[in-house]
């Protein structure tokens, strides 16, 4: 048989099976209010009207590239009412962003079961976060607000090649808009519950025709809390930041871009205070009838998170063939936060914490295309300080002050090529080569009477349980390769293979007298450092997948498989024990052996008709699925014993899905939109270990849209977010006596808990936002 007559029949069965699979899969998931960019192509420009995204660090339309990726349009999450970047979790399969414990702004991110809930210096995050393709180094101030946003692309599994030694999970890449050659002006204002009032506006104008363009956007974010901390009066899950952008451009030709764009952040809202699942029991105090109030009596320092950073982005074309591109910046954050662990007016678990982060890096990178070859070299640099200091306050006057500072240097060289092997197959390759110096201190005092001089205690010191400085070296590889097949232009079957690691380096809060020689003694000096030390992480993904359009572009689909060998994981935790007869607090960070991941994600859209109800009437239908089949291999405890099958990796549902049903119809000079979405998410553990009560059940999230476009200048909206008012656990604390098979709570005779820091035992959690409403006006010119 010739190729020429098997190609039509092999485009007949992709089509068929394509669309099998799009029609058995629409009753079984209604659509999200963000949909996935890829389902909404003809709503964007790009070539031919499809998304443009820039996953491998060049532009090309999602369906070419041999990733799993999602990306939103800046007009889609504005049409769906989103808040901050922890909303598009809702709708992108396998994916958890949610907001990490006491501050609106620091970030627990997990894709595909990877991630890292830690905030604290030294543990770095298996999800890289990127504004503008700069590397945050922290997950402080990584809760990025929505606005003045092109897209965030979210990128599945290891991204190491192209983006660095903490993507094993994957990448979310924040875009902010360039500036345009019109004048522009935007503002766009919001009012909904509990006092909600936001403001934004942004403008940009070219300076005559110097090749010059400003722009600045400007925002104002305010809420009343959700509950009330009934100890000081103050709001409890409130929102209280303002935040800023500045852009300066210059385009003299075709040939040459320059930009330095400045952001600023600041967040004073209140702390949050968590909700304690079980009454006091030294004092019996009960249980509070709301779950966003409070008894939190920890009020220093006061809450406050600041970050600002500045970027300066060169691109040069010396040649049709090839493009220069210059990537500086430098960030910092600091975070004054205090934690009330116990939720409790007493000091029981009370911990006052300062997180300072400033970075530096430098990435260059030759882009090349002469049609059927592209791909990139680059050179990568970070140089990046850390450090977090806590108190952790017991009865009695007792404090375990913890200082950890963590230096990080880190040079890496790589690239990435594509072959056009003809118009239906390429192949692409690429390899990072990463070098990692990390350096550490770790300072654990005990001090008797108050609080540590940090905080303003007046304690007396009493021992000193750590301090230590270790240096680490590391260095790897981390490569990828992929095969693409396109019979047709609207279809991409791809498979795919690469590498990731994560790098290792030293418990930030380890207590080096808690190390102890098989005798019972003191530690060496090199006992000690492998005591506090921790190993990288490492992962490698197979992945296959195809996306397609179908019928005219009617129907989008992506479809993914994969599995992920995790080797090493590293697990932080941290635990209360007692020594010499006093509680106190200790960092405990294991490489846990081994997991497997294995996969299947979906993504896909059908314009269900046209024309519906009036000219120009379109109902459309958007769904996801991600499917996760996570275990342990291997994983030793502190007894040496393999409890792989009693392990569960954290903040990982099973199965994630969503569904979207939207209708659009043009009306007079403008149209009309209507959506709602239904997300829902299989139940999930807070900690490896099975925690009663902390854990997650399963829980579905309803959303509704109406926005109303009068005319290019103006359009309103009102918007619902968890309309029926679900209650969900998206952090938490513990520190109760377990028994370390089942996570059973142990009991003393008598039937009550045993506490492991503090009398009254902390068994904290933090929600997800209850049921908003709110109505947008938007201007724009």
């Amino acid at each position: 048989m010739t190729m020429s007559r098997l190609i039509p029949s092999a485009r007949m069965i992709l089509q068929a099976g394509a669309a099998f699979a799009a029609l058995s899969a629409m009753p079984a998931f209604a659509q999200d209010t963000a949909t996935p960019a890829e389902t909404q192509a003809e709503e964007t420009q790009g070539y031919d009207g499809e998304i443009v995204v820039t996953a491998r660090r060049r532009e090309e339309t999602l369906r070419d590239v041999p990733i799993a990726i999602t990306a939103f349009t800046g007009e889609q999450l504005e049409a769906s009412g989103a808040l901050d970047i922890t909303d598009i979790a809702n709708t992108t399969p396998n994916v958890t962003l949610e907001v990490s414990r006491g501050t609106n702004s620091t970030l627990s991110a997990f894709i595909r079961g990877v991630g890292q809930q830690d905030p604290v210096a030294g543990f770095e995050a298996g999800v890289g976060i990127y504004l503008d393709d700069v590397y945050l180094n922290r997950p402080q101030a990584a809760v990025l607000d929505i606005y003045d946003v092109e897209r965030i692309e979210v990128l599945r599994g290891p991204q190491g090649t192209l983006y660095g030694r903490n993507t094993i999970g994957g990448a979310i890449k924040y875009v902010t808009r360039r500036l345009g050659d019109t004048p522009s002006f935007k503002l766009r204002g919001t009012y909904g519950s509990y006092n909600q009032i936001d403001g934004v506006v942004s403008a940009s104008a070219p300076l005559g025709n110097t090749g010059l363009r400003v722009g600045a956007a400007y925002a104002r974010l305010t809420r009343d809390g959700f509950g009330e901390n009934l100890t000081t009066g103050a709001e409890n899950y409130d929102k209280d930041l303002w935040a800023a952008r500045g852009t300066i451009e210059f385009e003299p030709s075709a040939e040459a871009f320059f930009r330095i764009s400045g952001d600023y952040t600041k967040d004073t809202s209140q702390p949050r205070g968590g909700h304690r699942l079980i009454p006091g029991i030294a004092t019996g105090a009960p249980v509070l009838d709301d779950v966003y109030d409070t008894r939190a009596g920890l009020t220093s320092p006061a809450q406050e998170v600041e970050a600002w950073g500045i970027t300066g982005l060169i691109e040069l074309k010396p040649a049709d063939w090839l493009t220069f591109r210059s990537i500086t910046s430098y960030r910092k954050d600091d975070s004054a936060t205090p934690i009330d662990f116990d939720s409790l007016p007493a000091v029981q678990v009370d911990v006052p914490a300062f997180y300072n982060n400033k970075q530096f890096s430098q990435e260059a990178q030759f882009l090349i295309d002469t049609g059927s070859f592209s791909g990139l070299l680059g050179v990568y640099y970070l140089d990046a300080e850390a450090r977090t200091v806590f108190d952790v306050r017991l009865p009695g006057g007792v404090t375990a002050l913890t200082y950890g500072n963590v230096f990080t240097d880190t040079v890496a060289v790589f690239g990435d090529f594509t072959y056009d092997l003809g118009e239906m197959f390429s192949v692409s390759a690429g390899g990072r080569y990463t070098w990692d110096q990390r350096q550490s201190t770790i300072l654990r005092q005990t001090f008797l009477g108050g609080g540590s001089p940090f905080f303003g205690g007046a304690g007396t010191l009493f021992a000193t349980t750590s301090n230590f400085r270790g240096e680490a070296d590391f260095a790897q590889f981390t490569p990828r390769a992929s095969i693409s097949f396109k019979p047709s232009a609207d279809h991409n079957l791809y498979a795919s293979w690469a590498k990731g690691f994560k790098g290792g380096g030293f418990d930030p809060r380890g207590q080096s007298t808690a190390c102890r020689t098989p005798a019972g003694g003191a530690c060496s000096p090199q006992q000690v450092y492998d005591f506090l030390a921790f190993d990288p992480e490492k992962v490698t993904t197979y992945e296959i997948g195809y996306k397609a359009s179908l019928f005219d572009r009617r129907v989008n689909l992506a479809l993914a498989a994969f599995q992920s060998d995790y080797t090493d994981v590293q697990v932080p935790g941290s635990i209360g024990t007692t020594i010499n007869g006093q509680q106190t607090f200790v960092g405990v960070t294991t490489n846990a052996g081994k997991a497997r991941i294995k996969g299947v994600e979906f993504e896909g859209n059908v314009i269900a008709s046209r024309d519906l109800g009036a000219p120009g009437g379109t109902l459309n239908l958007s769904w996801t699925l991600g499917y996760l089949d996570a275990k342990y291999l291997h994983f030793i405890d502190a007894r040496g014993i393999d409890v792989a099958n009693r392990r569960k990796i954290q903040n990982t549902p099973d199965l994630t899905a969503s569904g979207t049903l939207a209708y659009k119809v043009p009306v007079g000079d403008g149209a009309i939109s209507a959506s709602t979405t239904v997300s829902y998410r299989s139940d999930s553990q807070q900690f490896e270990l099975r925690t009663p009560m902390l854990d997650q059940p399963a829980y579905t999230l309803l959303d509704a849209n109406l926005v109303w476009d009068i005319n290019q200048t103006f359009s309103l909206g009102i918007h619902g977010r968890n309309l029926t008012n679900e209650r969900y656990i998206v952090a938490g604390y513990n520190f109760l006596a377990q028994n370390p098979d089942t996570g059973d709570f142990l009991r003393t005779p008598a039937g009550a808990y045993v506490p492991t820091l503090g009398t009254e035992g902390v068994l904290t959690a933090y929600y997800g936002n209850p049921r908003q409403v709110f109505v947008t006006g938007t201007v724009k010119f």
